[in-house]
């Protein structure tokens, strides 16, 4: 065998070899750039912390402002001992029923209306006075309206939840099937679709970008509207402990709810971002350049 037959062979493979170098070289920088960020995450969160608790133990009251040291202690003894209402998994669960509930129907509806009257011009000139002044009312002021309606159960927590998620859900939807090519449509039209295919197989899937965008601020919208109404009025629930740590003078107590709370807002966004990149995966993904990271 020539050299030159030789040179023709092995070419390939060291080709092969420098591609797989690199590809180890980038998923390196990425593994080392992950670290880098949670590692200034956690140091940022433990000077936040120390800082905190060694002003509460030294210059400002802890009973007025509390102390990590004792919103940990609330948090280990709500999940361990309980709390005055019960069980706290049942005020947990309580909570997460409402906001999931109220998400559901608020996001639905928003979003099947929000596409009905993108698509509509006529109705959406007809309807947008009376939906701007809707969304102009104070939604939070509500949940005492639907205590007086539904009474302290299940029903007017969720319909508080269903008025905050709503709005955030159809303006989105509204907006993004607005911004549908309308030369596509003029297309589908022209191949004979119906209105309902048109809907359904183009302007939803185009707008769902987004709806799935709103969904991200709609979920804490949801949540805020389950304690707002269990802090209005309740028998059980996330909102009711901290109502009650608040009548209590229990800092700590607030803070507790507060951080469970959060803790559940970024599951359940981890989850919808989960759905989200599901469901997108013909998007390309975004290019950072090396500067912005």
């Amino acid at each position: 065998m020539s050299p030159d037959t030789l040179t023709t062979v092995d070419a390939p493979q060291v080709e092969a070899e420098s591609e797989e170098q690199i590809l180890a070289r980038a998923r390196g920088a990425a593994r080392r750039a992950l670290i880098r960020t949670w590692g200034l995450r956690a140091v940022l969160v433990v000077l936040w912390l120390g800082a905190w608790e060694l002003t509460a133990s030294l210059w400002i009251d802890p009973f007025f402002y509390s102390k990590p040291s004792l919103i940990w202690q609330r948090i280990v003894e709500w999940f361990t001992e309980g709390t005055q209402f019960g069980s706290i998994w049942l005020q947990l669960f309580t909570t997460v029923e409402e906001a999931v509930l109220g998400f559901v129907i608020g996001a639905v509806a928003g979003v099947v209306l929000g596409v009905l009257l993108g698509r509509s011009r006529y109705w959406a000139e007809v309807l947008a006075p009376f939906i701007k002044a809707l969304n102009a009312v104070p939604r939070i002021v509500l949940a005492s309206l639907f205590i007086i309606w539904f009474g302290l159960g299940l029903e007017s927590k969720v319909a508080t939840v269903v008025v905050l998620t709503f709005f955030a859900v159809f303006f989105n939807a509204f907006t993004g099937a607005r911004e549908v090519d309308g030369n596509v449509i003029n297309n589908a039209r022209i191949l004979g679709a119906s209105r309902w295919q048109v809907l359904s197989q183009i302007v939803l899937p185009s707008a769902t970008t987004w709806i799935l965008s709103s969904l991200h601020t709609a979920f804490g919208f949801a949540l805020i509207g389950a304690v707002v109404g269990e802090y209005a009025g309740a028998s059980k629930g996330l909102g009711l402990l901290i109502s009650n740590a608040q009548g209590t003078f229990d800092a700590a107590g607030i803070y507790a709810g507060m951080i469970i709370i959060t803790v559940v807002a970024l599951l359940a966004e981890w989850g919808i971002g989960f759905a989200e990149g599901r469901l997108l995966k013909w998007r390309p993904p975004l290019v950072t350049s090396a500067r912005e990271v």
